[in-house]
């Protein structure tokens, strides 16, 4: 029988609770509980994690040019992809005895810095024209988007699937020609639309579905010919859409827009076809608990960012599809069973500890960039006796001097701190993170035109832009109108050029979201209580499914 044991974070000094399940999941895994709060855990996973900064650079094998995730004049070697994944080279060469005289994590930071890593986390044999694209796949003539697959013709989006001609999107799927939408499915040529589905020739909606030409509205179900929730008449809508032509049209209606959206009533919680669960942004889930952005989980616990189907997993941060029995685990899929403490760890990979970067191995413990192998330790080859006399010794030591049951600690993190998706959800300046053992990059300047220089109008906008370097009105950074953007854009599109850069864009619509975080607080119409992801000092008006469901239809 076990108690829920009260704790105190040795990193932040928080309290926390370790619940009596989550002993159970200990148990059953043969972990340490941990000493960590939820969320450094999470800020922990989340800084060895680099999607969004891409570099020019060598690769250290071949010497021909590629775009890295990793900066060049860095302290890893870094191959191209192709190259990596070939039979050209083998990590065992760089295996090594285990010193039991030391501590495993100096041991594994030594193996970090010389194995090679790939340059990207793409399926590239499936891409076309889509260099500049990371943790992605199986996309074509795509330009800067991220954590996404199988999309055609997109630019500047995160998490979006199965789409055409869409730019500046956050987790969209099945859209075309959209332009900054947020969590929509099934939308066409729509503008800044947010949790909606199968909606057309729309803009500024928020939990609309089939929708058609309609304008800053609220809450809609099937409805043609609507602004601010009210019905109108073709010239009228046509008058208002043209207004996205104009970057001050846009500026003046996204403020409209957040003032008329707090008059509608939002359900607790984003999500459908879930059972006992907390969290948001939940899809056909079950017994998952303090989980987000994911989808068919079942018997999950501090799961973030699913790509479909895992099962009886705690503290994970982006991984999926067919994995089972993983634990402070990162980035990591594809039938996999068994992993804890991994990174990185693709493909069917069973049984593996404190790896990173193997593809297709089992029973492996301390490896990195291993393919196909059995038996490893440091990536030293063992036989299966030799393997299974070793392990227990050094998983002895390592709980002796506190290190196992941890994940890798931040100064193992390939990244600087602002480099990574820590910073996204745990901003930090660069003092801060200096001062807690991250590191940082500091960007380097160029000659730069400002933002303002764009024309109003996308109408008077020339394609010469594209010759130019621009500066965020922002935060100063340089960024570019690409070709194929600014065709979207003129001609498709219809809407004016951006004045800031990817960067503050992308962080904008993050800020749209919900955090991954939970309070409680009552249904502010039958006063339920729930747990949200809506903070009780938030201006919106929050209902159980309920009452939303009652306010909608």
């Amino acid at each position: 029988m076990f108690m829920p044991e009260p704790r105190t974070c040795q990193n932040c000094q928080a309290s926390f609770v370790v619940e009596d399940d989550d002993f159970r999941f200990y148990e059953k895994v043969k972990v340490p509980p941990p000493t960590l709060c939820v969320a450094c855990r999470k800020q922990r996973r989340l800084a060895q994690g680099n999607h969004l900064f891409l570099y020019k650079r060598q690769c250290d094998a071949t010497g021909k040019p590629i775009i890295s995730n990793y900066a060049p004049n860095g302290a890893y070697k870094v191959f191209d992809q192709a190259y990596w994944h070939s039979d050209a080279w083998d990590g065992v060469y760089f295996g090594r005895d285990f010193d039991f005289n030391r501590s495993f994590f100096e041991q594994y930071g030594e193996l970090s810095k010389a194995v090679p890593r790939p340059a990207l986390q793409t399926a590239f044999h499936f891409d076309e024209n889509s260099q500049y694209t990371n943790y992605a796949g199986k996309n074509k003539n795509c330009y800067l988007i991220f954590d996404s697959d199988e999309n055609w013709d997109c630019y500047y989006s995160y998490s979006t699937n199965s789409s055409k001609s869409c730019s500046d999107c956050y987790r969209v799927k099945q859209c075309e020609l959209c332009y900054e939408c947020i969590d929509c499915e099934n939308c066409y040529r729509s503008y800044f639309l947010q949790d909606c589905e199968q909606c057309i020739d729309s803009a500024y909606l928020k939990n609309c579905i089939g929708c058609k030409n309609c304008f800053m509205s609220s809450n809609l179900r099937h409805k043609e010919y609507y602004i601010q929730n009210q019905p109108v008449g073709k010239e009228l809508y046509e008058e208002w859409m043209a207004r996205l032509g104009f970057r001050s049209g846009i500026e003046a209606d996204k403020k409209a827009w957040a003032e008329f959206a707090l008059k509608f009533p939002q359900k607790f919680m984003h999500g459908t076809h879930n059972e006992n669960v907390t969290g948001d942004y939940l899809v056909n889930c079950k017994n998952a608990v303090q989980c987000f952005d994911s989808r068919d989980l079942w018997d999950c616990k501090y799961f973030d960012q699913s790509f479909m189907d895992a099962k009886d997993c705690m503290d994970i941060q982006e991984c999926g599809d067919k994995a089972e029995l993983l634990y402070e685990t990162a980035f990591s899929g594809y039938s996999v069973y068994n992993l804890k403490f991994c990174l990185h760890c693709l493909s069917p990979n069973r049984n593996l500890q404190y790896c990173n970067y193997c593809v297709s191995c089992e029973d492996c413990f301390g490896c990195i960039g291993l393919k196909r192998k059995k038996y490893c330790v440091l990536n030293k080859q063992y036989t299966k006796e030799e393997y299974e006399s070793l392990l227990p010794k050094i998983i002895e030591q390592m709980k002796s001097s506190g290190e196992y049951g941890e994940f890798f600690p931040i100064q193992l993190s390939s990244f600087a701190y602002n480099e990574t998706l820590a910073q996204d959800f745990y901003p930090l300046t660069k003092k801060d993170a200096v001062t807690q053992g991250y590191k940082w990059r500091d960007e380097e300047a160029k000659n730069t035109v400002a933002a303002s220089v764009l024309p109003d109008s996308i109408d008077e906008t020339e394609e010469d832009i594209c010759d130019r370097i621009l500066a965020c009105e922002d935060c100063a950074r340089n960024y570019a109108i690409n070709k194929q953007e600014f065709t979207l854009m003129k001609h498709f599109l219809k809407v004016a050029l951006p004045r800031k850069c990817f960067f503050c864009r992308h962080q904008a619509r993050r800020a749209q979201r919900n955090p991954r975080r939970l309070w409680n607080r009552p249904c502010m119409k039958c006063g339920t209580e729930m747990k949200t992801s809506y903070a009780p000092e938030r201006p919106e008006i929050v209902y159980c499914e309920k009452c939303y469901l009652e306010a909608v239809y």
